[in-house]
């Protein structure tokens, strides 16, 4: 036999299988649901009269009627005779017995004396008792009938599945031709979307995971290449933004000396200002190329960086530097983070030169390094004024006030660096106001796990 017979037989057999076991599986289900709608419709008229014994039969057919039940509603007196007070659209054959009552005083059952019937009963006082039957027998041609449906269902998804499986056989040429037109068209720079689905033989999926590969590869180097001339336009746009003003002020002071006729008092003072703005602009384009490479690789673990001694030298550093402030110092040990040590260097430092800057002499100061299991925080904060915004992520030349002007504040990149250096770590930066009054700064970023490499600090 030949191997596609085979696999058609298998795949045949497989299916009808599944199909029978799934068909038999809901058949169930529904039948049991419509043996529980049937039971949950006597419950309902029997429970109506054991809420009042004394008017247990008005109280059970006003729910028959009400809810417009098919159910028979029969009287069995001690005697032995009956009286049915409902008659449903099947009739009982039979009439119940003090037996039937017995056995069906507790739950629905179904009894042998009354076939095709579930029946329960209820005590209406006087030694009479009132039998609520629901006749089974459509629901059991349901069934039936379902059954049937199922098996002949099965059968043609069955044979319905063979054949698919023989043309399925014969589309790995077309499944072949479908690929190259997917490589041509990505060639060509259009919007494709994923690779078409493995169909056919084992060569044709080889083929299409390689192709997958290759198309998730070109991608990734797609948006690298277009992260990359982003982060250029915003440097430039950056740049050109922020030096525009020292360099008019270059030029202006240029033209003036070039005039001639200044004295040595108002040349000096045009020298001075000069070097001043060339200075910020130096300090400028330091700044911006630390933000472009950020930018452009946002991720720099390349050394096991020990945080614990490096903030605790910087604060204590700060400290002496400042002898008119309360410095508060609490390190804990052992905090080691994937970084690199100068980027560290850098977010402390503008950190603290933000507090030097923009608050009193005087004012308190709280550095913080806690360990918190599989992450680390370092918080940094003053008893300054603080800011009017607090929550949110600092962007490129944002001032947040103006007492913090060029003057004063230096260029408005100094937060943004921060929170692009606690991003390169793969945590985050974020403000608050300070207990102290001031300004919190609460970098957040993941531990490493020391002694895989040596440390530097």
């Amino acid at each position: 036999m030949r191997i596609a017979t085979r696999l058609t037989l298998l795949f045949v057999s497989v299916t009808l299988v599944v199909a029978v076991a799934v068909g038999w599986l809901a058949l169930s289900v529904a039948s049991h649901a419509r043996y529980q709608t049937l039971y949950d419709q006597i419950n309902a008229v029997v429970d109506a009269g054991l809420r009042n014994p004394s008017t247990a039969l008005n109280n059970a057919l006003y729910v028959n009627q009400y809810n417009n039940y098919d159910l028979a509603l029969v009287v069995v007196y001690p005697s032995g005779k009956t009286s049915e007070v409902a008659e449903p659209s099947v009739p009982l054959s039979v009439s119940p017995t003090m037996a039937d009552v017995a056995a069906s005083r507790n739950q629905v059952v179904a009894v042998a004396g009354l076939p095709g019937f579930a029946i329960r009963s209820l005590d209406i006082g006087g030694g009479d008792y009132l039998v609520v039957a629901g006749s089974t027998r459509a629901i059991a041609r349901q069934t039936e009938h379902e059954v049937l449906v199922v098996v002949v269902g099965a059968v043609l998804i069955a044979l319905a599945a063979g054949a698919l499986a023989r043309v399925v056989m014969r589309r790995d040429l077309r499944a072949m031709g479908r690929l190259i037109d997917y490589a041509v068209a990505v060639a060509e720079g259009a919007e494709v979307g994923e690779v078409p689905a493995p169909t056919g033989s084992r060569d044709l999926t080889d083929l299409r995971d390689a192709l997958a590969v290759m198309v998730r590869a070109l991608a990734q180097r797609i948006e690298i290449e277009a992260r990359s001339a982003r982060t250029m336009q915003e440097f430039i746009d950056d740049a050109s933004h922020e030096l525009r003003t020292p360099l008019t002020v270059v030029k202006g002071y240029t033209d003036l000396l070039a005039q001639g006729g200044q004295g040595e008092a108002q040349r000096a003072r045009a020298l001075e200002r000069m070097g001043r703005e060339i200075a910020r602009m130096e300090s400028l384009v330091r700044d911006l190329l630390l933000v472009a490479q950020l930018r452009e690789a946002p991720h720099h673990p390349d050394e096991e960086v020990d945080v614990s001694a490096l903030v605790r030298a910087r604060a204590e550093e700060f400290a002496l530097e400042h002898p008119g402030r309360r410095v508060e110092v609490g390190v804990d040990d052992g905090v080691v983070a994937s970084t690199r040590t100068d980027y560290l260097e850098r977010l402390l430092t503008n950190a603290l030169t933000n507090v030097e800057r923009h608050t009193p002499a005087d004012a308190p100061v709280r550095v913080a390094l806690s360990d918190e299991g599989p992450v680390a925080r370092l918080v940094v904060e003053d008893g300054g004024p603080g800011l009017p915004v607090y929550g949110e992520r600092p962007r490129r030349f944002q001032r947040f006030d103006e007492s913090r002007s060029r003057d004063t504040g230096g260029s408005g990149l100094g937060m943004s660096i921060m929170a692009d250096i606690a991003e390169s770590m793969g945590g985050r930066l974020r403000t608050a106001r300070s207990g102290l009054g001031g300004l919190r700064v609460d970098v957040e970023f993941p531990r490493a796990q020391p002694g895989r490499a040596a440390a530097r600090t």
